[in-house]
């Protein structure tokens, strides 16, 4: 087994550029530049140091003038549902979930009306497979797709890294017209899945309270917050 104590961990920092989800900052990146981190040991211990992955990169916010991206995991072994989370949970039951190696045929189509509605703003537009793998898909990467139907229609899809104790949620994307809390419900079976398989860890990624589209995270008690390098209870 590789010891990871000893290897050297040189990292790269980007130059400024606008943030994505403060418009009013300017975000800086710290990526990882050792390639022998790049496997899915190497990348849990770094998920619990506060990184994330994009694609093959793997990074974490070291902005100068900015902490607003903390980084979060919920304790799934514990995990309370809120009063509307179990009503959630009563929706996720009728809905039938399954974790697949590769996409359903067609998904594309789910993705494309998903992207097209929902952030036709965004850098993710317009919708393009090839820009699709490049961003959620590491070839180093235990990934799974989750997917989501009701009946026998693909209603939601969930990328998600496969590591020894834990879940880190990439991407999710679902059908824009359905009634149902789609984004919600994927987190839930997510958890679900971490404790069927006795997993402590989902991974939903950094916190942004000022974010509206980022800060929704806290919801899911309890969970930790990475804090001065240490993991401090957030409840």
């Amino acid at each position: 087994m590789t010891s990871y104590q000893s290897m050297s961990l040189r990292i790269g920092v980007t130059p400024e550029s606008p943030c994505n989800y403060l418009p009013e900052e300017t975000e800086q990146l710290g990526v990882v530049m050792d390639h022998h981190w790049l496997t899915p040991e190497g990348y849990a211990l770094l998920l619990a140091s506060g990184y994330r992955r994009s694609g093959t990169a793997v990074y974490k916010p070291m902005c100068q003038h900015c902490t607003a991206c903390t980084p979060l995991r919920v304790d799934c072994q514990r995990f309370t549902p809120s009063r509307s989370q179990k009503r959630q949970q009563n929706q996720m039951r009728k809905l039938r979930w399954e974790f697949k190696p590769n996409l359903d045929p067609g998904w594309f189509e789910l993705y494309a009306r998903y992207i097209n509605q929902r952030h036709a703003d965004g850098s993710m537009f317009p919708p393009n497979k090839k820009q699709f793998f490049e961003f959620c898909t590491a070839p180093w990467m235990n990934t799974l797709f989750l997917h989501g139907y009701d009946g026998d229609r693909l209603i939601a899809v969930a990328i998600t890294d496969v590591l020894d104790d834990a879940l880190s949620a990439v991407y999710s994307f679902f059908d824009p017209a359905s009634p149902l809390s789609l984004g919600t419900l994927c987190v839930l079976y997510q958890i679900h899945y971490c404790q069927l398989t006795e997993r402590s860890w989902l991974y939903p990624g950094y916190q942004i309270d000022a974010c509206k589209a980022m800060n929704y995270k806290i919801r899911f008690q309890p969970y930790e917050l990475l804090k001065n390098n240490r993991w401090q209870s957030g409840e």
